[in-house]
């Protein structure tokens, strides 16, 4: 299993990552709160990451905290939420709010990120209530909760930053014709890659 990885970031485009350490390439996989936060140059970075074992491939996910992964290793543990879906989710919407969602119930606001139909949605209210004051106690406790500000250090604006944004969120799981109304509806102009999928997530939940 590896656990943890302690590098610099060489290659990013949401929602992937290939850090490299001590001269060996990781491809992860990162949530979007983590993808912000790290910088595309010679800054060291640590991940805590989460190996994921399948027959045709093996799968490695990265995130800024510990208590960011303890979140994503609980949603896993639900019967149907895949560690893509995890992914989805935990980029769609900060820690906090999803805690929100799950105490008040709220499937509507759930049923808005890609993948989660109601009966998920109701699932994960079922399922998750009972383990996440645990859960939540896990990401209070450890070095930050994977919710950051957008910090795109050393992450220039490029010219195809509005194809880019579509292609991440189309990785994130919304089809291609949903992913390309959503860059639409946020200002994009002048902005990252970054700033544009953050902003069109935003605008996607909080709606």
């Amino acid at each position: 299993m590896i656990g943890r990885l302690r590098g610099r970031v060489v290659w990013k485009l949401a929602p992937q990552l290939l850090i490299d350490v001590n001269g060996v390439g990781y491809e992860v996989e990162a949530t979007m709160n983590t993808f912000y936060t790290l910088p595309l140059d010679a800054t060291e970075v640590i991940l805590y990451t989460h190996l994921v074992v399948r027959e045709d491939a093996q799968l490695l996910y990265g995130f800024a905290s510990e208590g960011e992964r303890a979140m994503f290793r609980g949603l896993i543990k639900i019967n149907g939420v895949g560690a893509k879906m995890a992914l989805t989710i935990l980029s769609g919407m900060s820690i906090d709010d999803f805690a929100c969602c799950i105490r008040e119930g709220d499937v509507a606001t759930l049923t808005r990120l890609p993948g989660v139909g109601k009966k998920t949605a109701e699932r994960l209210i079922i399922e998750m209530r009972d383990r996440l004051d645990k859960l939540i106690t896990n990401v209070s406790s450890t070095s930050g909760t994977g919710q950051s500000s957008i910090d795109t250090a050393g992450v220039l604006p490029r010219k195809d930053a509005v194809g880019d944004a579509v292609s991440a969120l189309v990785a994130l799981g919304y089809k291609a014709a949903e992913a390309s109304r959503m860059v639409r509806a946020v200002e994009s102009e002048g902005l990252a890659s970054e700033a544009i999928i953050r902003a069109a997530l935003q605008a996607t939940v909080i709606k």
